[in-house]
């Protein structure tokens, strides 16, 4: 099995590079609780290359503008259609933000209107590894009533021949997971759990 690589999408409006010890955090979490073997290192890929195709699962957030152009579009698109999974993340999480009414206008563009629709809380997604029974776990930001003030309790997805292609979330999980891995332990309950199942649901 080849070893699993954390990929996050560079793209040229806007601000990609978010929650930048996420990514080792999660990893951590797989190496913890999974017999995935991982590749360390984060990939930073940019949305229109043709090494985005080597990923089988892909990262994307932000606060502000997601603009993308016709060749990144297209190429996103293929990647996608072919199995790919994208995993799209509000930092703002805020329903009427600015990175996520333009990252929802851009799925609209590929994918055609209404293509993102909201995903039951008994999705496949919140039991294939650890169990989540109220659908997707709320973050601390949306406690702390940043954002919009609302608790999201949902999560969207694009399905593509009946599996899900992209997930788009708008709870902020990659500033919730943004933290020294080592800083886990005094934690009650290890909060990126959730991204383990996200992970293992892309590569099944």
């Amino acid at each position: 099995m080849q070893p699993f690589f954390f990929t996050r999408l560079k793209y040229n409006s806007g601000n990609w590079d978010t929650d930048q010890r996420m990514p080792s955090n999660i990893l951590n979490s797989l190496v913890e609780y999974t017999t995935i073997p991982i590749d360390e290192k984060e990939k930073i890929v940019e949305v229109g290359s043709k090494e985005i195709f080597k990923s089988p699962f892909c990262y994307i957030s932000g606060h502000r503008l997601v603009s993308f152009s016709e060749n990144e579009r297209k190429n996103l698109k293929t990647y996608i259609q072919n199995g790919g999974f994208l995993f799209a993340d509000d930092c703002n999480h805020d329903i009427d933000g600015l990175f996520a009414t333009s990252f929802e206008e851009e799925m609209s563009k590929i994918f055609g209107e209404n293509a993102l629709q909201k995903i039951p809380n008994d999705h496949e997604i919140y039991n294939c590894f650890f169990k989540f029974e109220d659908g997707p776990p709320t973050t601390s930001f949306e406690l702390n009533g940043w954002g919009d003030d609302l608790v999201h309790d949902y999560l969207k997805a694009i399905i593509i021949n009946g599996r899900i292609g992209v997930l788009y979330s708008n709870k902020d999980y990659g500033c919730e997971w943004d933290y020294d891995f080592r800083n886990k332990r005094f934690l009650r309950e290890d909060n990126t759990k959730f991204g383990v199942n996200i992970i293992i649901y892309a590569l099944t």
